[in-house]
């Protein structure tokens, strides 16, 4: 008897199962949804560079396809799911603080999912400096929402940061960096009773990655070791170096958003349509100026510095240019592989200046600017330590990120992601008052119109 009341202790009963599969099922979904849109990613992209490969003249083709994908991707979005524009992380972060499930469906929902995940392809299709990193953080963070309505799981917050750290680990096959992600970036004030979610979703969604693609390492392994005293040198460059640009280029996004938002007030879907447009046609000038470097999420040139491989010396400042007019386009679309792309490239040209090896400053330059750019120094290295197994230089990796932090933090005190994130908790709170104000309104005119046929 006590053998039998301990097993329903362990295993629970019927009532407490449904929530559990629902969840497991959920986290799953994340895993196998990560690698489909992986490979719709790559697909995109070979497309948008055979466009490019076709006749003599097939290099400006981006001049007319690159402008005019912009305008319909940002037409789309603005017409279907206003807020699936940008990385996708700023708006899980946001459904994290609302309080009401209204509010979070208008920043996860089915219909934003859609949109999210087909415009983020197609801007990929037209050489946008994106990644999908950002909106599989978004999905899979609407996905285990959906998982708490179905299961009657009542944590909301709890699932959206699960999903999120899901998302990370399935999108570069990075389960530590997802858990850290969740920790650090997502929630700053992070619940314990949070910590069986993430981690179990993190397990599940990496499970079924595995199960479809194996066992891989995002970047592949890096061979490069310091072995000198010099080599720290390198270190102190790439993070110094790192934290500026990044914290140059949040500072710059934060503040050309807001202009940008308020120059749209008059007519806004014309005039962010436009910009978009006039981005897109600039991302093609970069594009065709950088040899076709600076389109799509620069994941080849971060790969090929990795390997002792040189980067063009000027790589990384055009990288950047075209990942923030692509951001500053408001089509969907993540900056995780583009700023990784960005700092691999600046540690790469380092490395050529100190007359150090590309592949060391390759890691050290992405430690430096990714940290720079989202202000999260934990997350930084351990992404980076997972997608290149460069465990002999874990110390090296934690002093780039903390100098990268350190340095973009001075310049730009807030970080990137929570700047956006209150955006839209702004337009959350000025629609719950426009709700608000409805009935009232309402109840007001019957009112009138009672008085009114008393007095008739």
């Amino acid at each position: 008897m006590k053998l039998w009341r301990r097993s329903r202790v362990v295993w629970g009963n019927a009532a407490q199962w449904k929530p559990r599969l629902v969840f497991w099922a959920g986290a799953i979904s994340i895993g196998i949804f990560g690698v489909i849109f992986a490979k719709a990613a790559d697909l995109a992209q070979d497309i948008f560079n055979a466009i490019r490969s076709t006749g003599e003249w097939g290099y400006l083709f981006p001049l007319v396809l690159t402008p005019l994908g912009f305008l319909l991707c940002a037409y789309l979005t603005l017409k279907i799911a206003p807020n699936a524009q940008g990385s996708g992380i700023p708006q899980a972060m946001a459904a994290q603080n609302v309080a009401t499930p209204e509010g979070r469906s208008r920043l996860l929902s089915l219909r934003i999912a859609v949109v999210k995940v087909a415009m983020t392809l197609f801007g990929l299709g037209c050489g946008a400096s994106i990644g999908r990193e950002g909106p599989t953080v978004q999905v899979g963070a609407y996905i285990m929402q959906l998982s708490a309505r179905w299961g009657g799981i009542n944590n909301a917050r709890g699932l959206i940061l699960a999903g999120s750290a899901a998302g990370i680990s399935a999108a570069f096959n990075t389960p530590l960096a997802g858990i850290v992600f969740a920790i650090e970036e997502m929630s700053r004030s992070y619940e314990s009773r949070a910590n069986g979610l993430v981690l179990n979703a993190v397990i599940l969604s990496g499970l079924a990655a595995l199960a479809l693609v194996g066992n891989y390492t995002y970047f592949g392994k890096s061979h490069e070791v310091m072995v000198q005293a010099h080599d720290w040198l390198l270190v102190v460059a790439c993070g110094l170096a790192g934290g500026l640009l990044g914290a140059a280029f949040s500072l710059a996004v934060l503040r050309c958003t807001l202009r940008l938002k308020r120059w749209a007030q008059p007519n806004k879907l014309f005039r962010l349509v436009l910009a978009a447009a006039v981005c897109g046609f600039l991302v093609a000038i970069v594009g065709i100026l950088s040899d076709g470097s600076a389109f799509g999420s620069g994941y080849e040139q971060a790969r090929h510095a990795i390997e002792g491989q040189p980067a063009p010396p000027l790589f990384f400042l055009s990288k950047l240019l075209a990942t923030f007019l692509s951001m500053m386009s408001g089509i969907p679309g993540g900056i995780f592989a583009p700023s990784l792309s960005v700092g691999a490239g600046l540690g790469s040209s380092i490395a050529l200046l100190l007359g150090s090896k590309v592949g060391l400053g390759a890691l050290f330059g992405m430690a430096g600017y990714f940290a720079g750019v989202v202000q999260s120094p934990m997350t930084a290295f351990v992404i980076i330590l997972e997608m290149t197994e460069s465990y002999d230089n874990i110390l090296a990796l934690m002093t780039a990120s903390v100098l990268g932090y350190v340095t973009s933090r001075l310049i730009c005190p807030e970080p990137l992601y929570h700047g956006l994130a209150r955006n839209f908790l702004a337009q959350d709170l000025r629609a719950t008052r426009a709700e608000e104000r409805a009935p009232a309104n309402a109840s007001a005119s019957v009112s009138g119109a009672v008085s009114s046929a008393q007095e008739r």
